[in-house]
Parts: structure tokens; sequence; C-alpha cells
């Protein structure tokens, strides 16, 4: 863990995007899409035109946190949590190396350069006392906080490994399948566990060990790095790697009852359209996430951009936080023409641009303006770095989607 951080907590979520279920015979039991025009919605009011529901064959998790919870009480959330110092333990390579035929840490490489990889992944992990690179224990954290906060196990066995790392094609280019082992285990030993791991996280290391299984870290991509703002969410600031994993079928799903009330599986455009309609509320990195999952209908789609993608790296995004002429909140993003140069993080990161704002045209835009608690208008005109998606954030046809990449 890094305690030289000054202002945020490192922290990890799952972006956890699955087909829906099989039928007996093996088959998708969902009616395939259909070419329909998204319906526009109030552009003037901001909001974001998604492909309809029904164009979609996936489902996205989203967790409600608690009221009683102290980082952003009732929104929901994809899951994920605060890192832990047993994420870094050297436990790790034990347990990994009792795999005679896995990569151990072999995950594919990014070809970002390191001075410009997010110091989340590029800081040296051997000076803070560990062993086990960021990219891995981030990945351990996800994938023990997705099995905290919903019960799903995301996990290679002793039998499954020859079928994961034996292969001759790429490894990485099929789904990832809950691995029997989870499924073997009976529901009062899998509850026994996780109610371990949620008193004390140091247990997930354990489980793994009696278990005689390896946390499926070559089944998450890189996707973002989220960094928290000044003034927001009672002063609570994460430094937070996002992974984004697609799995063949939706797995058995819980709540914990302590941190999260509830879950459900949803599309992307089903989470914004109950966003924009106030049924529940996510967060601006939530919200601009599944604006770009937008881009993809097709789980397949998807399955392939992100594995593909994820050898590009990510950048590191520390939305400043400033207000319109009109009084209105604007968050801006990295490659916005305002953005400042110098954003280390510090408390005086707000800065007062009304003018600049008002006198800034299409040009160089990369920002969310909040006009309203349920409405968020992108508004965006640069290119993504890393051959990353753009959200979609106009009216578009969903089979026009793959033309605007």
């Amino acid at each position: 863990m890094n305690t030289a951080l000054k202002h945020w907590k490192e922290a990890a979520t799952l972006i956890l995007a699955a087909g829906h279920r099989l039928s007996a015979d093996g088959s998708l039991s969902w009616t395939p899409p259909t070419v329909v025009r998204a319906s526009p919605l109030d552009s003037s009011r901001g909001r974001t035109h998604t492909p309809p529901a029904s164009c979609f064959d996936y489902d996205v998790l989203m967790l409600k946190r608690s009221s009683k919870s102290g980082f952003m009480p009732n929104a929901y959330v994809f899951p994920g949590g605060m890192l832990d110092s047993s994420d870094f333990s050297s436990e790790w390579l034990d347990i990994f190396k009792d795999f005679s035929n896995s990569p151990s840490f072999g995950l594919r490489r990014v070809k970002q350069r390191v001075e410009t990889r997010p110091p989340i992944f590029a800081t040296d992990r051997l000076k803070l006392g560990s062993p086990i690179p960021g990219e891995v224990a981030f990945r351990i954290c996800a994938l023990r906080e997705t099995f905290e906060e919903s019960g799903v196990l995301l996990v290679v066995s002793k039998p499954e490994e020859n079928t994961l790392f034996g292969r001759t094609d790429d490894m990485f280019s099929s789904y990832p399948a809950i691995d029997n082992k989870a499924n073997e285990l009976c529901s009062d030993e899998l509850s026994r566990w996780r109610t371990l791991v949620n008193q004390n996280p140091s247990n997930f290391v354990r489980m793994c060990r009696e278990l005689e299984v390896l946390p499926n870290i070559w089944a998450l991509h890189e996707w973002s790095n989220w960094l928290t703002p000044a003034g927001t969410y009672g002063g609570t600031r994460f430094d937070t790697a996002f992974f984004i994993c697609c799995l063949q079928e939706i797995p058995h799903t819980l709540q914990d009852q302590r941190e999260i009330v509830r879950f459900q599986w949803s599309t992307p455009a089903e989470v914004l359209q109950s966003y924009q309609a106030e049924e529940f509320w996510i967060a601006p990195p939530q919200f601009y996430e599944l604006s770009r999952m937008c881009r993809f209908p097709l789980h397949k789609d998807l399955h392939k951009f992100s594995s593909q993608r994820a050898t590009e790296g990510c950048e590191q995004w520390l939305p400043v936080v400033t207000k319109d002429e009109h009084n209105t909140p604007v968050s801006l993003l990295p490659g916005d023409k305002l953005y400042p140069m110098d954003s280390s993080g510090g408390a005086e990161e707000c800065i007062s641009t009304d003018r600049e704002l008002k006198d800034c045209q299409d040009s160089g835009l990369h920002r969310m303006l909040f006009l309203g608690s349920h409405i968020i208008n992108l508004q965006i005109t640069i290119a993504p770095k890393y051959n990353h998606l753009l959200p979609v954030i106009g009216e578009a046809l969903p089979h026009d989607l793959d033309s605007q990449l």
C-alpha cells in the first residue's frame, strides 16, 4: 500500500458485464436485437441519447450502497472498495507458485510507457515493501471486494488451470467462466468464507490457499483510473483503478446486507434511463463509463474490445470542479481546453473560469455539466487517448455505433 499518498486512498472497482442466461439447450435466452432508433431526449436539458435497452444482450452488475455508508450512501455503484494490505501480501507468491501451469503474474504487457502510466500502476511497489506488482494487487482487491459485496467469486482451481493456461490460443480471447470449484462449494461453505473475508480481508488469502484456487486476475482488463475531486462525498477521496470483466452468463449474486442493500443486473441503457428518471442515483464516473459501454450493445463486441484495448493502458482522470456564468457546476476532465496543467489534487484545485467557459466554444471540450441532480450533459470534442471509447452522447442507430468509434 502507498502510505505516501496525501489526498487519496487507493481502491479498485470492477465493471462486471454478463451475457443473458443460456437456455437448457445452450442457446441464448434473449430476443436478438432489432434496429430501432433511439428516442431523442430533450438535448436542451443535457440528457444522453442511448441505444434502447432491447438492443443489449448483456447486463452490468450494479450494487446499492447502504444509507449508512460513509461514502456515497444510497448510490448505485460497481462492486469494489478500498485496497487492503493483504492484497499486497507476499503470501500470494506461494499461492500462485502452487499452480504449476499458471503464468504467475504473466499479464499481457501494456504498450503505454511506464513514465506515462497512472501512478496507481506505475509506482514501484518493491520500494514500498511488497513483491506484488500493483497491477496484480489491484486486481486481487477488485475480486475480493466483488466477492464480499455480491457473492460472485471469480477464481481458477487446479482442475481448471490446464483449460485456462494450457491453450495455445490467446488465453484472454475467450469468456472467463465461473470456475467449477466455486460452483461446487455448498452455499453454507461459501457463506462462511464470505463472512470471514468481510470480517477480515486477509482471510481472502487464507480462503484461496485452503480451497486451492487462484483469483482470476487474467479475466480483468484495465479500463480507467478515476480520482475523487476535492470537496465531494464528505471529503473522502479515492484513487480508483477501474477494471472490466465479461462473463458468459449472469452468476448467482447476493448482497452482503452491510454496505450493500440491493443488487441488480441491468443493461447500460437501463441504468442510465433509471438514473435520468430519478429512480436512483449514480456517481459521475459510473455515468461516464456506462455511456461508453453503450457503444457496444453486443456482449461479444464489448469483450473483444476490452480485452484488446487493455494493452494500450489508461489515463488518470482527476475531475476539476468549477462553475460557468450561470453558476452551473462543471467538471473538467483531462484534455479539456481549460483543464489546468497542474492538477496535483491539492485543496485549491477548484478554479474560477466563468468568462473562459463562456468564451470556450466547441473546441477542446471534455467536461460534464451538472444541470440537475439527475441531469449530466457530456460535452466532448476531443479524441480519447489509448484507443479508448467516447461516450454515446448523441442520437444514434445501434448499427451505426461502430462507425462512430
